[in-house]
């Protein structure tokens, strides 16, 4: 049974008994829902950056401190462009996909072709952690898929292991009918008797959007990820798409242009018979503030 109700995003965070591995699990059909409404994309799109947005905020929740953010940015040479997310310790999310159109033909197996939307690249993470100078990693895209790429970036810049499964389902009207995933990282030092097991379960997780149109419960796919795996369940969080833009930071970013830079753009707006102002779009929830000269200057 499907399952149709909009309720708030989650993430449930444990632990294997033996401190092998954290695992987490969200459902983020909500904060996808929020980011189609503010962007309006396509189904292809909508899974690429619904994938990202879904990732991020998990990874987000991993921070140290509160106050500490992660961006997440994709760069490919395929017709999605630039995608971006920024993540931060409660695991609010918001994204940005440069061509929210994206929507190349399916594969032969009928599913979106967000590999093909996103082309090849590279995936970078800047953790702005603390008082200290942000972390920087890049590594080349494997897939373009998202889930495998993020993968692969713990693996080789943090030399983490993980397993990571993202999907997001769209519906025929392309809303997002189900989303989410399931991270597991190991520790140091783990049991090898359990990392066979988080190995043989991953197979379980690799249509992971299924699981939640069929309304399983984050506690049921944590149970399918751990099968056989005694565990911890620490908490759940509620999650949200959360954009922090404002009048005042859109107005300094102007600003920080200088006047040179801000004559020369209001002298444009009046040679295209348009008034003598600006206006600035935000690229996460697309608000729009516009400034006068005098506001400006």
């Amino acid at each position: 049974m499907e399952n149709k109700s909009i309720n708030n995003s989650t993430i449930l965070r444990a632990m294997t008994q033996d401190g092998s591995a954290r695992v987490l699990v969200i459902n983020s059909r909500k904060i996808v829902n929020d980011m189609i409404g503010f962007h309006k994309t396509t189904p292809t799109a909508t899974a690429a950056l619904g994938r990202l947005v879904t990732a991020t905020s998990v990874i987000g929740t991993m921070l140290p401190e509160d106050g500490d953010t992660v961006t997440v940015s994709i760069q490919g040479d395929g017709e999605a462009g630039r995608l971006l997310a920024v993540g931060d310790y409660f695991g609010n999310v918001k994204g940005y996909i440069q061509n929210p159109l994206a929507n190349p033909p399916k594969k032969p197996n009928g599913k979106l072709d967000v590999g093909a939307a996103v082309g090849a690249g590279t995936i970078s993470f800047v953790k702005s952690v603390g008082a200290i100078e942000p972390q920087i990693g890049t590594i080349e895209l494997v897939s373009g898929e998202i889930a495998e790429d993020i993968a692969t970036y713990f693996a080789k810049s943090e030399q983490i292991p993980t397993v990571l499964s993202l999907g997001v389902l769209v519906d025929t009207d392309y809303s997002c009918l189900a989303a989410g995933g399931v991270l597991i990282q190991l520790m140091p030092f783990p049991d090898e008797a359990t990392v066979d097991l988080i190995e043989r379960n991953a197979a379980d997780l690799v249509n992971i959007s299924r699981h939640f149109a069929a309304g399983l419960s984050n506690e049921q796919i944590m149970d399918i990820a751990m099968r056989d795996i005694p565990y911890d369940i620490f908490d759940t969080i509620e999650v949200d798409y959360k954009c922090d833009c404002s009048r005042h930071r859109m107005q300094e970013k102007i600003k920080s242009l200088g006047k040179g830079e801000i004559l020369n753009m209001l002298d444009e707006q009046v040679a295209e018979g348009k008034a003598r102002e600006l206006t600035a779009v935000c690229r996460f929830c697309n608000s729009e503030y516009t400034f006068s000269e005098k506001e400006l200057l």
